[in-house]
């Protein structure tokens, strides 16, 4: 298998990080797919990452899919429910979490893609508001529990830590570690893992 994607991409993160929770072997092959020259077209029609390019040739994209996809490969480290409710629950995590990094990236590509006198600060705000509100609404789902959902380790937690990270890594000033103490003893923990440490963004 090999994986387009790219350093920053918080889904390519979340998809990277679940392959190695699972053991998977798959080359990771950069692809910026905001270059001229760019051809994840071929891969993805809607031109995003991640794209997964399977030993048959047909291809996976969107994140929620491939890892729905990659759990099912492999018996080591289950990372999400069979069925039922506890599925459904466990992909609402991850929905949050995705919905918060949608949010918070329409906010970067306005404020660093258009001039600032294009720039609509009610948008942005709009925007901002519905990140604060995820973070809140993960915050109150975590509570005092050690993971997301349940007690175990599993894919709510890579989709918030890769939510988090990122957040940290292109919003520095956001207060979400001082507002929200319980998602930042989480991320710490996290962070500790040799899969968040070793996909860690790059600019």
């Amino acid at each position: 298998m090999k994986l387009l994607g790219t350093l920053t991409s918080p889904y390519v993160r979340k998809v990277r990080i679940v392959m190695m929770e699972k053991k998977l072997e798959c080359a990771f092959i950069l692809e910026d797919v905001s270059a001229a020259d760019t051809t994840i077209s071929q891969f993805n029609p809607l031109g995003k990452v991640p794209c997964l390019v399977m030993e048959d040739g047909k291809n996976l994209f969107d994140s929620s899919v491939i890892v729905d996809y990659l759990d099912t490969m492999s018996p080591v480290g289950k990372l999400i429910p069979a069925s039922g409710r506890d599925r459904a629950e466990m992909k609402c995590w991850e929905a949050l979490a995705d919905g918060v990094l949608d949010a918070a990236i329409l906010v970067r590509l306005e404020q660093t893609k258009r001039p600032a006198k294009q720039q609509s600060p009610e948008w942005i705000n709009r925007q901002m508001g519905k990140v604060s509100d995820g973070l809140r609404a993960m915050s109150k789902g975590l509570g005092e529990k050690p993971f997301c959902f349940g007690t175990n380790y599993t894919l709510a937690d890579i989709a918030v830590g890769c939510c988090l990270g990122w957040l940290a890594f292109r919003f520095p000033d956001l207060s979400w570690r001082s507002d929200f103490p319980n998602l930042a003893r989480l991320y710490e923990k996290l962070a500790e893992r040799s899969s968040f440490k070793d996909t860690e963004p790059q600019p």
